[in-house]
């Protein structure tokens, strides 16, 4: 078996309040794009070691065996009686990039076991189960537009649909300490919703759509800040970095002519959407 678990943008982030409990609450929109990654499932006869995963493609540190499609197994395996399987994760969503990219192989690891198991789990129990793996978890399970708040987990559906318009996804060499970025940022409450704001004409999205990130990421990453004005030159309606970078993103009426050398030395993806 074979799923192709897919990225998320963040449109907008609005970090609104620090937590009793050290994490912060926020507003953003997830969004699904067609990036993605593959993995593929083969169970085994015989007695084995439960899950193993073999990896490629882009390198992910840390060990295998705290791997977030190993943990979904294991999540599952404690309350089902799962043959043994054997994984391999073809890596190429950026890690490091505030698009979900672990979270998105968690979650499908969880919708493929249930399709391939006959687990009969529905989307609800199968969210109920992705959240204990990450807040934004839950989110690949749906994989539709969401309006997320609490720590990023908890959804409401929004209409939005970008269909029509051209991404181009810049993923610099950079890495983007996710605790550092919230450290420099000072909460608060925005004076418009998100909802209403992306109700707006995307080409009012630059002056009102904002992500809090980008002002404690952009002093100290001149390079991403590059790179959103670089994408507004070519032709973006609207740019922005997702999550807490590195990776920005622009939004294109139609698809922009980038030369070879347009982002040298980054990850680019174009797609429509």
């Amino acid at each position: 078996m074979q799923v192709y678990p897919n990225a998320k943008l963040n449109i907008g982030l609005n970090i609104v309040e620090r937590r009793p409990d050290g994490y912060h609450n926020i507003e953003t929109i997830f969004y699904p794009i067609g990036l993605h990654d593959t993995i593929e499932l083969e169970m085994p006869a015989g007695s084995g070691e439960g899950c193993s995963l073999e990896i490629d493609g882009n390198p992910i540190e840390g060990a295998v065996e705290d791997n977030l499609v190993v943990k979904a197994y294991r999540i599952l395996a404690n309350d089902f009686s799962l043959p043994n399987a054997s994984i391999r994760l073809h890596k190429h969503v950026p890690t490091g990039a505030g698009l979900g990219g672990g979270s998105s192989d968690a979650a499908y690891t969880l919708r493929m076991l249930n399709d391939s198991c006959n687990l009969g789990l529905t989307t609800s129990q199968l969210e109920d189960y992705a959240v204990r793996l990450g807040a934004d978890c839950p989110f690949f399970i749906r994989n539709t537009p969401v309006f997320a708040t609490g720590i990023g987990n908890v959804f409401t559906p929004v209409s939005l649909s970008l269909h029509g318009k051209y991404l181009v996804l810049v993923k610099p060499d950079v890495f983007v300490s996710t605790r550092d970025a919230y450290a420099a940022v000072k909460p608060q409450f925005p004076s418009i919703s998100l909802p209403q704001l992306i109700a707006m004409p995307i080409e009012q999205w630059r002056e009102n759509v904002v992500n809090d990130f980008e002002a404690s990421v952009f002093p100290k990453f001149p390079e991403i800040k590059a790179i959103k004005d670089r994408l507004y030159d070519i032709g973006a309606v609207y740019a922005s970095m997702s999550g807490s970078g590195s990776s920005v993103f622009g939004i294109f009426n139609e698809e922009p002519q980038l030369t070879s050398d347009e982002f040298n030395g980054c990850f680019v993806h174009t797609e429509d959407l």
